[in-house]
């Protein structure tokens, strides 16, 4: 089955001449497909693509000036580029073609953002748009599902995530190895090829030790401790690179009025549900694991940052939690109106905001996410 990703639309009104559009996500996500049915409605004699991971295109992008750099495009005025951040001083590149060649339009993908924000960046000010995209959302694959389908697949998602090809599997151990491959050779693929970085092994430690505790604060020296021979700043490091290759993502503390709120210390999730099962090798049903909390509120935070995402709604998402325990799951912030958010797996509990956040955040709505409540949250 092709899904109908929403970014496409954008991805149509945003690609114009003299500007690059870059579309950024983990490796898998569908960067490829995408950009594929994007050039499906134009003749193959106005584009020309290339994948940066093969040397004949890091052959053809090897010098640095208009007279080589126009022979790769030749006559075409749509270029392509495919992981684009394996291309050495590709923002510099591209600024030149871009200034240099009349009506060349730049479509460019990349799952490493530490590679194209420092090659992009500086080099592609006010020549560039950027798009993100995630694995697949509710909101795109409930264009093909029923209301009781999308029920009976939720647990499917927890455990095993939304990668599009893997959506498409039905057998269970073909699942898992398609995550175990994941795992094994994209996962890391960009983070070791970082120079400096030796100790995959810890990086995968480290990952463990994050997958263990989704919907907890982390503690930088306790993993340091734990990790061993391992220092502090490099738990930073490392925890910053994982973020830049979509593997996990922050939230920090929420603070404004209390002096009580905690905001030292983040929590980390994870972009896809099944890696961070994959991590920790463990695909039981849910009525088997004691996990299934952090499950739940892994799974819907990162579908609700897809939602506002892709529905351009540029709203800050924190945790808040007070020294005395009490806390909120997710805290939303957009323009600023604040709403909290408790995500319940067990759906008969009742739930209430905290009397501190009550008291000091007296205008904010309070609600609670559960699996009757959650589709309207997240599509």
């Amino acid at each position: 089955m092709r899904f109908n990703r929403i970014l496409f639309k954008e991805l149509e009104n945003k690609s114009k001449p003299q500007k690059a559009l870059i579309i950024l996500g983990a490796r898998r996500v569908g960067k490829t497909e995408l950009i594929k049915k994007y050039l499906q409605n134009i003749p193959i004699s106005e584009y020309v693509l290339y994948n940066g991971e093969t040397q004949m295109a890091k052959d053809a992008f090897s010098e640095t000036n208009i007279s080589a750099l126009k022979r790769t495009v030749g006559n075409r005025k749509i270029l392509v580029i495919d992981e684009a951040q394996a291309i050495e001083n590709i923002g510099l590149k591209i600024k030149l073609m871009i200034d240099e060649i009349e009506g060349i339009q730049v479509i460019i993908s990349g799952s490493s953002v530490f590679d194209l924000n420092n090659q992009l960046g500086e080099p592609l000010v006010g020549r560039s748009h950027v798009l993100q995209l995630f694995t697949l959302a509710q909101m795109e694959i409930g264009e093909f599902e029923t209301y009781p389908q999308t029920i009976e697949n939720l647990e499917d998602r927890l455990l095993f995530g939304s990668y599009p090809e893997l959506v498409n599997i039905r057998d269970r151990e073909e699942k898992i190895d398609y995550l175990e491959g994941m795992v094994n050779s994209y996962l890391l693929k960009d983070i070791l090829a970082f120079e400096g970085i030796k100790k995959s092994n810890k990086i995968l430690d480290l990952l463990r030790l994050v997958a263990f505790q989704v919907g907890n604060e982390l503690n930088i020296d306790e993993l340091a401790n734990q990790l061993k021979g391992v220092s502090r700043n490099t738990v930073e490091n490392y925890l910053d690179l994982l973020s830049k290759v979509f593997v996990i993502y922050k939230l920090e503390g929420f603070n404004r009025n209390l002096r009580k709120e905690i905001t030292k210390q983040s929590k980390w999730y994870f972009y896809d549900n099944g890696i961070r099962n994959a991590i920790i090798r463990n695909y039981n049903s849910i009525n088997l694991r004691q996990d299934v909390g952090a499950l739940w509120e892994n799974y819907i935070i990162t579908e609700r940052m897809k939602f506002n995402s892709y529905n351009k709604k540029r709203a800050n998402l924190f945790f808040w939690r007070t020294y005395d325990k009490q806390e909120i799951d997710l805290v939303e912030e957009h323009n600023g109106k604040l709403s909290a958010f408790e995500i319940k797996w067990n759906k008969n509990k009742k739930v209430k905001a905290p009397g501190a956040w009550k008291k000091a955040y007296t205008n904010s709505n309070f609600e609670v996410i559960n699996p009757d409540s959650y589709l309207r949250f997240i599509t």
